[in-house]
């Protein structure tokens, strides 16, 4: 199971890291935070003191066309937000 989707790089997540050296992934919806955990810290070699995570539902999307309106739903997503230990950071812009 790929734990680790993506890092989310905004500006939100950019002003936790800044001030409370927190950092944001988006995350397997069927992990759980130990899992999380392990596999951050297996990936870029830090330590974390906390593992905080949250489920967004997808929204609901319609439009018009000719054949008539379509609906459906956006993607149901799993972020997870991780408190480092003091003095540590993750680069990102490491691998480009």
């Amino acid at each position: 199971m790929e734990i680790l989707r993506k890092p989310l790089l905004t500006e939100k997540v950019t002003q936790l890291t800044e001030k409370l050296n927190r950092y944001a992934f988006i995350v397997d919806p069927r992990a759980n935070k130990i899992q999380i955990k392990t596999a951050i810290e297996a990936m870029y070699g830090v330590n974390i003191t906390a593992v905080n995570t949250m489920r967004y539902v997808g929204k609901l999307k319609s439009r018009n066309t000719k054949a008539g309106p379509v609906s459906g739903r956006a993607a149901t997503v799993k972020k997870a937000i991780i408190t480092l230990k003091d003095g540590e950071t993750i680069d990102f812009y490491s691998n480009i």
